[in-house]
Protein backbone atom coordinates (compact mmCIF):
# COMPACT_ATOMS: atom_id res chain seq x y z
CA UNK A 1 0.00 0.00 0.00
CA UNK A 2 1.46 3.71 -1.03
CA UNK A 3 0.66 7.23 0.58
CA UNK A 4 0.52 10.06 -1.14
CA UNK A 5 3.39 12.39 0.43
CA UNK A 6 3.13 16.41 0.99
CA UNK A 7 3.11 18.18 -2.33
CA UNK A 8 5.03 21.29 -2.59
CA UNK A 9 4.48 22.85 0.38
CA UNK A 10 7.25 22.70 2.78
CA UNK A 11 5.20 23.11 6.43
CA UNK A 12 4.51 20.29 8.31
CA UNK A 13 2.68 22.75 9.92
CA UNK A 14 -0.76 24.87 8.99
CA UNK A 15 0.54 28.11 7.84
CA UNK A 16 0.43 30.98 9.95
CA UNK A 17 -1.44 34.12 8.79
CA UNK A 18 0.07 35.84 5.93
CA UNK A 19 2.18 39.26 7.02
CA UNK A 20 0.64 42.46 6.10
CA UNK A 21 3.61 44.16 5.22
CA UNK A 22 7.54 43.05 4.89
CA UNK A 23 8.81 44.41 8.57
CA UNK A 24 8.28 42.03 10.94
CA UNK A 25 9.81 42.44 14.78
CA UNK A 26 10.46 39.95 17.82
CA UNK A 27 8.30 40.00 21.11
CA UNK A 28 8.30 37.60 23.93
CA UNK A 29 5.30 35.43 24.15
CA UNK A 30 3.73 34.56 27.70
CA UNK A 31 3.51 30.51 27.77
CA UNK A 32 -0.16 30.44 27.50
CA UNK A 33 0.24 32.94 24.15
CA UNK A 34 2.96 30.35 22.95
CA UNK A 35 0.90 27.14 23.55
CA UNK A 36 -2.34 29.00 21.50
CA UNK A 37 0.04 29.37 18.75
CA UNK A 38 1.38 25.61 18.53
CA UNK A 39 -1.60 24.01 19.09
CA UNK A 40 -3.52 25.73 16.18
CA UNK A 41 -1.22 25.33 13.79
CA UNK A 42 -1.54 21.31 13.03
CA UNK A 43 1.48 19.29 13.43
CA UNK A 44 3.83 21.13 15.40
CA UNK A 45 6.20 19.30 17.59
CA UNK A 46 5.55 18.49 21.22
CA UNK A 47 9.08 19.77 21.49
CA UNK A 48 7.91 23.28 20.99
CA UNK A 49 5.33 22.98 23.78
CA UNK A 50 6.21 25.11 26.97
CA UNK A 51 5.91 21.90 29.28
CA UNK A 52 9.21 20.59 27.61
CA UNK A 53 11.04 23.37 28.46
CA UNK A 54 10.43 22.59 31.79
CA UNK A 55 12.35 19.03 31.59
CA UNK A 56 15.56 20.94 30.21
CA UNK A 57 17.21 22.05 33.93
CA UNK A 58 20.27 22.79 32.59
CA UNK A 59 18.50 25.38 29.61
CA UNK A 60 16.67 27.95 30.37
CA UNK A 61 13.87 29.08 28.14
CA UNK A 62 12.04 32.04 26.53
CA UNK A 63 8.88 31.51 23.80
CA UNK A 64 9.44 34.30 20.72
CA UNK A 65 7.09 35.47 18.26
CA UNK A 66 7.51 37.15 14.87
CA UNK A 67 4.65 40.05 14.30
CA UNK A 68 3.71 41.94 11.73
CA UNK A 69 2.69 45.85 11.08
CA UNK A 70 -0.52 44.95 11.83
CA UNK A 71 0.10 43.64 15.38
CA UNK A 72 -0.72 40.00 14.80
CA UNK A 73 1.64 37.16 15.80
CA UNK A 74 2.60 34.96 12.52
CA UNK A 75 5.74 33.10 14.10
CA UNK A 76 6.52 31.20 16.89
CA UNK A 77 9.51 29.17 18.32
CA UNK A 78 10.80 28.28 22.10
CA UNK A 79 14.44 28.95 22.55
CA UNK A 80 16.13 26.61 24.47
CA UNK A 81 19.63 28.64 26.00
CA UNK A 82 22.46 26.63 27.62
CA UNK A 83 25.27 28.62 29.26
CA UNK A 84 28.49 28.17 28.64
CA UNK A 85 30.76 27.02 31.64
CA UNK A 86 32.73 29.71 33.16
CA UNK A 87 31.17 32.11 30.47
CA UNK A 88 28.84 34.68 30.70
CA UNK A 89 27.59 33.48 26.77
CA UNK A 90 24.90 31.11 26.11
CA UNK A 91 23.87 28.82 22.82
CA UNK A 92 20.48 29.26 21.32
CA UNK A 93 18.34 26.04 20.51
CA UNK A 94 15.35 25.90 18.69
CA UNK A 95 14.10 22.04 18.90
CA UNK A 96 12.11 21.39 15.96
CA UNK A 97 11.37 24.67 14.82
CA UNK A 98 10.46 27.77 14.87
CA UNK A 99 7.61 27.95 13.09
CA UNK A 100 7.25 30.44 11.18
CA UNK A 101 6.38 30.55 6.44
CA UNK A 102 8.96 28.73 5.46
CA UNK A 103 7.96 29.30 1.91
CA UNK A 104 7.96 32.97 2.55
CA UNK A 105 11.03 32.99 -0.18
CA UNK A 106 12.01 35.90 2.14
CA UNK A 107 13.99 34.06 5.20
CA UNK A 108 15.95 37.07 6.26
CA UNK A 109 13.30 39.22 7.15
CA UNK A 110 12.30 36.10 9.12
CA UNK A 111 15.35 35.33 11.05
CA UNK A 112 17.42 38.58 11.19
CA UNK A 113 15.24 40.13 14.06
CA UNK A 114 16.07 36.65 15.47
CA UNK A 115 19.35 37.33 15.04
CA UNK A 116 19.14 40.65 16.83
CA UNK A 117 17.49 39.69 19.68
CA UNK A 118 19.82 36.29 20.42
CA UNK A 119 22.36 38.76 20.19
CA UNK A 120 20.90 41.03 22.86
CA UNK A 121 20.39 37.57 25.21
CA UNK A 122 24.49 37.41 24.78
CA UNK A 123 23.92 34.08 22.62
CA UNK A 124 27.24 33.24 20.52
CA UNK A 125 25.48 30.65 18.26
CA UNK A 126 22.08 29.55 17.72
CA UNK A 127 21.04 25.77 16.08
CA UNK A 128 17.26 25.56 14.72
CA UNK A 129 15.70 22.34 12.97
CA UNK A 130 13.45 23.58 10.53
CA UNK A 131 10.59 20.70 10.30
CA UNK A 132 10.36 20.40 6.94
CA UNK A 133 10.70 16.87 5.23
CA UNK A 134 12.78 16.75 1.78
CA UNK A 135 12.41 13.08 1.43
CA UNK A 136 10.27 10.39 1.62
CA UNK A 137 10.64 6.50 1.20
CA UNK A 138 7.27 4.07 1.28
CA UNK A 139 7.73 1.26 3.34
CA UNK A 140 7.46 -1.24 -0.09
CA UNK A 141 10.38 0.39 -1.50
CA UNK A 142 12.66 0.28 1.49
CA UNK A 143 11.28 -3.91 2.07
CA UNK A 144 12.53 -4.48 -1.76
CA UNK A 145 15.82 -2.64 -1.30
CA UNK A 146 16.47 -4.89 1.61
CA UNK A 147 15.22 -7.88 0.70
CA UNK A 148 17.40 -8.02 -2.71
CA UNK A 149 20.49 -5.98 -1.19
CA UNK A 150 20.94 -3.63 -4.01
CA UNK A 151 21.29 -0.83 -1.12
CA UNK A 152 23.56 -0.55 2.11
CA UNK A 153 21.81 2.55 3.07
CA UNK A 154 18.65 4.62 3.54
CA UNK A 155 20.40 7.47 1.09
CA UNK A 156 21.30 4.57 -1.80
CA UNK A 157 17.62 3.94 -2.64
CA UNK A 158 15.81 6.69 -4.88
CA UNK A 159 12.96 8.26 -2.88
CA UNK A 160 9.31 8.11 -3.79
CA UNK A 161 9.26 11.83 -3.28
CA UNK A 162 11.34 14.84 -3.40
CA UNK A 163 10.67 18.02 -1.93
CA UNK A 164 12.58 20.58 -4.04
CA UNK A 165 10.72 23.32 -2.46
CA UNK A 166 12.94 22.16 1.19
CA UNK A 167 15.93 21.32 -0.57
CA UNK A 168 16.33 24.90 -1.63
CA UNK A 169 15.53 26.31 1.62
CA UNK A 170 18.58 24.26 2.43
CA UNK A 171 20.26 26.51 -0.21
CA UNK A 172 18.79 29.17 0.84
CA UNK A 173 20.37 28.67 4.69
CA UNK A 174 23.67 28.03 3.47
CA UNK A 175 23.90 30.88 1.29
CA UNK A 176 23.29 32.90 4.22
CA UNK A 177 25.68 31.36 6.71
CA UNK A 178 24.35 28.90 8.41
CA UNK A 179 25.55 25.13 8.01
CA UNK A 180 24.22 21.76 9.32
CA UNK A 181 24.93 20.64 12.50
CA UNK A 182 27.26 18.12 12.39
CA UNK A 183 27.16 16.58 15.99
CA UNK A 184 24.02 15.99 18.00
CA UNK A 185 26.15 15.97 21.23
CA UNK A 186 24.23 19.39 22.79
CA UNK A 187 21.10 17.80 23.80
CA UNK A 188 19.15 17.58 20.34
CA UNK A 189 16.26 15.71 20.11
CA UNK A 190 15.48 16.05 16.34
CA UNK A 191 15.81 12.91 14.63
CA UNK A 192 16.61 13.21 10.78
CA UNK A 193 15.17 10.15 9.60
CA UNK A 194 11.64 9.86 10.70
CA UNK A 195 9.26 6.73 10.38
CA UNK A 196 5.06 7.57 9.99
CA UNK A 197 2.48 6.20 9.49
CA UNK A 198 -0.24 8.55 7.70
CA UNK A 199 -4.22 8.25 9.59
CA UNK A 200 -5.74 10.67 7.48
CA UNK A 201 -8.48 10.03 5.29
CA UNK A 202 -8.03 6.05 5.93
CA UNK A 203 -10.57 3.72 8.44
CA UNK A 204 -9.32 1.11 10.69
CA UNK A 205 -9.74 -1.32 7.99
CA UNK A 206 -7.52 0.52 5.85
CA UNK A 207 -4.65 1.22 8.66
CA UNK A 208 -5.05 -2.54 9.71
CA UNK A 209 -4.67 -4.26 5.89
CA UNK A 210 -1.92 -1.91 5.77
CA UNK A 211 0.13 -3.72 8.39
CA UNK A 212 2.33 -6.82 7.79
CA UNK A 213 1.02 -10.02 7.85
CA UNK A 214 3.40 -10.63 10.27
CA UNK A 215 2.38 -7.70 12.58
CA UNK A 216 -0.98 -8.68 12.17
CA UNK A 217 -0.63 -12.31 13.31
CA UNK A 218 1.57 -11.28 15.89
CA UNK A 219 -1.49 -8.35 17.55
CA UNK A 220 -3.90 -11.58 16.90
CA UNK A 221 -1.92 -13.68 18.94
CA UNK A 222 -1.20 -11.11 21.83
CA UNK A 223 -5.27 -10.82 21.87
CA UNK A 224 -5.51 -15.21 21.94
CA UNK A 225 -3.56 -15.16 24.41
CA UNK A 226 -4.82 -12.53 26.89
CA UNK A 227 -2.64 -9.76 26.71
CA UNK A 228 -4.23 -6.73 27.78
CA UNK A 229 -3.80 -3.00 26.93
CA UNK A 230 -4.64 -0.29 29.65
CA UNK A 231 -3.53 3.33 29.72
CA UNK A 232 -1.65 3.90 33.08
CA UNK A 233 -0.74 6.80 34.90
CA UNK A 234 1.81 8.25 37.32
CA UNK A 235 1.77 5.74 39.80
CA UNK A 236 2.75 3.53 36.98
CA UNK A 237 5.97 4.89 35.91
CA UNK A 238 8.12 2.74 37.87
CA UNK A 239 7.34 0.05 36.39
CA UNK A 240 7.46 1.63 32.93
CA UNK A 241 10.95 2.90 34.38
CA UNK A 242 11.59 -0.58 35.46
CA UNK A 243 11.08 -2.19 31.93
CA UNK A 244 13.37 0.62 30.51
CA UNK A 245 16.30 -0.41 32.01
CA UNK A 246 16.04 -4.11 31.28
CA UNK A 247 15.65 -2.83 27.69
CA UNK A 248 18.36 -0.69 27.30
CA UNK A 249 20.65 -3.44 28.94
CA UNK A 250 19.18 -5.85 26.48
CA UNK A 251 19.95 -3.61 23.48
CA UNK A 252 22.57 -1.47 24.23
CA UNK A 253 22.09 1.51 24.52
CA UNK A 254 21.53 4.29 27.43
CA UNK A 255 18.92 7.17 27.65
CA UNK A 256 21.13 8.84 30.53
CA UNK A 257 17.53 9.28 32.32
CA UNK A 258 16.29 8.87 35.92
CA UNK A 259 13.42 7.93 37.60
CA UNK A 260 12.97 11.61 38.32
CA UNK A 261 13.19 12.80 34.64
CA UNK A 262 10.12 10.84 32.99
CA UNK A 263 7.92 11.74 36.88
CA UNK A 264 9.04 15.39 35.87
CA UNK A 265 7.70 14.57 32.19
CA UNK A 266 4.39 13.38 33.26
CA UNK A 267 3.57 15.80 35.70
CA UNK A 268 4.62 18.80 33.09
CA UNK A 269 3.31 17.21 30.30
CA UNK A 270 -0.24 16.55 31.86
CA UNK A 271 -0.37 19.49 33.83
CA UNK A 272 -0.78 21.73 30.53
CA UNK A 273 -2.73 19.16 28.67
CA UNK A 274 -4.05 15.65 30.09
CA UNK A 275 -3.54 14.53 26.74
CA UNK A 276 -0.17 15.21 25.82
CA UNK A 277 1.61 12.59 27.02
CA UNK A 278 -0.32 9.03 27.96
CA UNK A 279 1.35 5.70 29.32
CA UNK A 280 0.54 2.55 27.57
CA UNK A 281 0.52 -0.55 29.38
CA UNK A 282 0.56 -3.73 27.91
CA UNK A 283 -0.33 -6.83 30.70
CA UNK A 284 -0.34 -10.37 30.48
CA UNK A 285 -2.09 -12.28 34.15
CA UNK A 286 -1.37 -8.88 36.29
CA UNK A 287 2.04 -8.28 34.80
CA UNK A 288 3.76 -6.18 32.81
CA UNK A 289 5.33 -6.94 29.86
CA UNK A 290 5.31 -3.93 27.54
CA UNK A 291 5.15 0.20 28.55
CA UNK A 292 4.70 2.66 25.95
CA UNK A 293 4.45 6.28 26.03
CA UNK A 294 2.10 8.30 23.38
CA UNK A 295 2.92 12.18 22.96
CA UNK A 296 0.05 14.30 21.10
CA UNK A 297 -0.14 17.92 19.72
CA UNK A 298 -3.13 18.96 17.21
CA UNK A 299 -3.71 16.91 14.67
CA UNK A 300 0.12 14.71 14.98
CA UNK A 301 0.77 12.08 17.54
CA UNK A 302 4.51 10.76 18.47
CA UNK A 303 5.44 6.85 19.70
CA UNK A 304 8.27 8.50 21.87
CA UNK A 305 9.40 5.78 23.49
CA UNK A 306 9.07 2.24 24.30
CA UNK A 307 10.23 -0.60 26.91
CA UNK A 308 9.66 -4.37 27.36
CA UNK A 309 10.26 -7.79 29.46
CA UNK A 310 12.89 -9.70 27.69
CA UNK A 311 10.75 -12.38 28.25
CA UNK A 312 7.32 -13.82 27.16
CA UNK A 313 8.13 -11.66 23.93
CA UNK A 314 6.27 -14.88 22.07
CA UNK A 315 3.10 -13.19 22.81
CA UNK A 316 3.70 -9.91 20.72
CA UNK A 317 2.67 -7.03 24.22
CA UNK A 318 4.66 -4.38 21.86
CA UNK A 319 3.02 -5.08 18.85
CA UNK A 320 -0.72 -5.13 20.52
CA UNK A 321 0.43 -1.60 22.11
CA UNK A 322 1.16 -0.22 19.56
CA UNK A 323 -2.28 -1.20 17.39
CA UNK A 324 -3.79 0.17 20.59
CA UNK A 325 -1.77 3.44 19.95
CA UNK A 326 -2.28 4.28 17.03
CA UNK A 327 -5.70 3.67 16.73
CA UNK A 328 -6.19 5.74 20.12
CA UNK A 329 -4.26 8.77 17.43
CA UNK A 330 -7.16 8.18 14.90
CA UNK A 331 -9.78 7.84 17.46
CA UNK A 332 -7.92 11.91 18.46
CA UNK A 333 -8.41 12.57 15.04
CA UNK A 334 -4.86 12.72 13.89
CA UNK A 335 -3.33 12.67 10.75
CA UNK A 336 0.10 11.28 11.39
CA UNK A 337 1.53 8.59 13.98
CA UNK A 338 5.10 9.50 14.53
CA UNK A 339 7.49 6.56 15.53
CA UNK A 340 10.30 8.89 15.68
CA UNK A 341 13.91 8.16 14.74
CA UNK A 342 15.63 4.59 12.90
CA UNK A 343 19.18 3.90 11.76
CA UNK A 344 19.46 4.18 7.97
CA UNK A 345 21.31 0.52 7.87
CA UNK A 346 19.84 -1.39 5.37
CA UNK A 347 22.32 -4.34 6.04
CA UNK A 348 19.37 -7.37 7.57
CA UNK A 349 22.50 -8.80 9.09
CA UNK A 350 22.93 -5.43 10.92
CA UNK A 351 21.53 -5.52 14.62
CA UNK A 352 20.26 -1.85 14.00
CA UNK A 353 18.53 -2.61 11.01
CA UNK A 354 16.16 -4.21 13.36
CA UNK A 355 14.29 -1.22 14.68
CA UNK A 356 13.59 0.05 10.87
CA UNK A 357 12.60 -3.49 9.65
CA UNK A 358 9.74 -3.58 12.36
CA UNK A 359 8.34 0.04 11.75
CA UNK A 360 8.56 -1.30 8.39
CA UNK A 361 5.63 -3.93 9.22
CA UNK A 362 2.91 -0.84 9.58
CA UNK A 363 2.93 -0.11 6.32
CA UNK A 364 3.97 3.68 6.80
CA UNK A 365 6.88 5.60 5.16
CA UNK A 366 10.28 7.10 5.95
CA UNK A 367 11.02 10.51 5.70
CA UNK A 368 13.89 12.47 5.99
CA UNK A 369 14.03 16.11 7.59
CA UNK A 370 16.15 18.85 6.89
CA UNK A 371 18.10 18.92 9.96
CA UNK A 372 19.08 20.88 12.02
CA UNK A 373 21.34 24.16 11.21
CA UNK A 374 23.93 25.59 12.67
CA UNK A 375 24.83 29.63 12.76
CA UNK A 376 27.73 31.77 14.40
CA UNK A 377 26.27 34.72 16.20
CA UNK A 378 29.67 35.16 17.34
CA UNK A 379 32.43 33.77 14.97
CA UNK A 380 34.93 33.25 17.44
CA UNK A 381 33.27 32.12 20.01
CA UNK A 382 31.34 29.56 18.02
CA UNK A 383 34.74 28.37 16.82
CA UNK A 384 35.85 27.49 20.25
CA UNK A 385 32.91 25.91 21.56
CA UNK A 386 33.15 23.70 17.91
CA UNK A 387 37.02 22.44 19.61
CA UNK A 388 35.33 22.55 23.38
CA UNK A 389 32.75 19.92 21.93
CA UNK A 390 35.35 17.85 19.91
CA UNK A 391 37.43 17.66 22.90
CA UNK A 392 34.66 16.05 25.11
CA UNK A 393 33.79 13.54 22.62
CA UNK A 394 37.32 12.38 22.54
CA UNK A 395 37.65 12.74 26.32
Amino acid sequence: MSFAFPGRSTRLVSPPPKSVDQQLRMMPLKPAEHLDFVTKHGSASFLQCPSWADLKTQWSAERLGWVDGAGTVVGAGQVLYRRVPRVDRYLAYIPEGPLIDWSDGLLHRWLEPLFAHLRRRRAFGVTMGPPLVVRGWQAATLKRAAADGSAARLGDVPPDFTNEAALDIGEQLQSMGWSPTRSTSRGSTQSRLVFEVPLAGRGRDDIWSGLSQRWRRSIRKAERAGVEVTIGGYDDLPEFYRLLQETQRRDGFDLGRSLEYYRRQYRSLSAEDPERMRLFLARYRGETLAAHTLNRVGDRAWYQLGASASHRRELCPSHLLQWRMIQAAKAAGCSVYDMRGFDDTLDVTRREHGLLQWKLGTGGRAVEYLGEWDFPLNQPLHKLFGVYLAWRRSA
